[in-house]
């Protein structure tokens, strides 16, 4: 007699996952292999506007296996508990935006935290970001760069803003509505001068991109007569007013009037647009003293 056949154990439930896809910006031959085969495979797609989702689709020639979900900034916080539960679950959810890298200005932050604090697995497929793009081709220092999502739109908080960058020595990228860039770039003029660089990027990757390079006062005149398509703007960083030697000696000074080098580094870094960092400005004062 033949002993009787093991019960086979059950298979093993596969582990959830939230996958982040960059998506192309313009051009769908732009999209990686991995996004394609996560687009045909995950069990949840959600994504910012479903119509652009299943428009990549079909420029893709992808079929989804799984359903499509919407996620967008007014409906995401309720839709983050579910997502969670489904991805705790064995699910896979591939999360996309409309353009570009999710969350980098668009929906997903709240969900990835979410993800984050239940110990799930969150993973990203690289590719696509205006951000990265805008910067590679503006002609700008891409060493050091700090990005500030939109401007804001009204004129008072704008310009406060442009102020805080009046001494930002890294290069700055921020998106801006068509409608608004002229007034921006007036104002940028106003704030920081006319003779500072920048770069406008338009319809990066599409049929009719355009990249204008020149200062604030040249690009707010090409602008004044009004732009169309997605903008990206980069900024140059602000140029030193002083060297390194010359911002100890004034440091050196307000020390000697009484004030702490700490505050006097503080002072002297807030006066001279394009300075060092103030650990940088502080290093060298106690050097100095050596």
């Amino acid at each position: 007699m033949e002993p009787p056949l093991a019960t086979p154990p059950p298979a093993e439930k596969s582990e959830g996952r939230l996958l982040l896809g960059a998506t192309p910006l313009g051009q769908p031959g732009d999209a990686s292999a991995r996004l394609v085969r996560a687009m045909a495979t995950a069990d949840v797609i959600a994504a910012e506007d479903t119509r652009r989702a299943r428009t990549l689709a079909s420029a893709l020639e992808v079929t989804p296996a799984g359903r499509l979900l919407s996620l967008f900034d007014q409906n995401e916080a309720s839709r983050v508990p579910m997502l969670v539960d489904e991805i705790a679950a064995g699910a896979t959810v591939l999360l996309i935006s409309d353009a570009g890298m999710p969350l980098i200005n668009d929906p997903g932050y709240r969900l990835v935290t979410a993800c984050v604090q239940a110990g799930l697995t969150v993973s990203c497929l690289p590719g696509p970001s205006a951000v990265t793009t805008a910067l590679a081709v503006s002609g700008l220092p891409a060493d050091r760069f700090c990005f500030e999502g939109f401007s804001p739109r009204k004129q008072v908080a704008r310009r406060n803003w442009l102020t805080g960058l009046a001494a930002e020595a890294r290069t700055c990228v921020f998106f801006e509505s068509p409608r608004r860039l002229a007034d921006t770039l007036t104002d940028a003029v106003d704030t920081l001068g006319g003779d500072r660089r920048a770069v406008v990027c338009r319809e990066l990757t599409k049929t009719h991109e355009e990249i204008r390079r020149g200062t604030l006062a040249e690009l707010a005149d090409w602008a004044a007569d009004g732009v169309l398509g997605e903008i990206t703007v980069v900024l140059a960083g602000a140029t030193p007013t002083a060297d390194l030697d010359t911002l100890v000696a004034q440091v050196a000074e307000l020390v000697d009037d009484g004030m702490r080098v700490k505050d006097a580094c503080a002072q002297v870094i807030a006066a001279n647009p394009g300075a060092p960092s103030k650990r940088e400005l502080y290093d060298a004062v106690l050097k100095s003293r050596d």
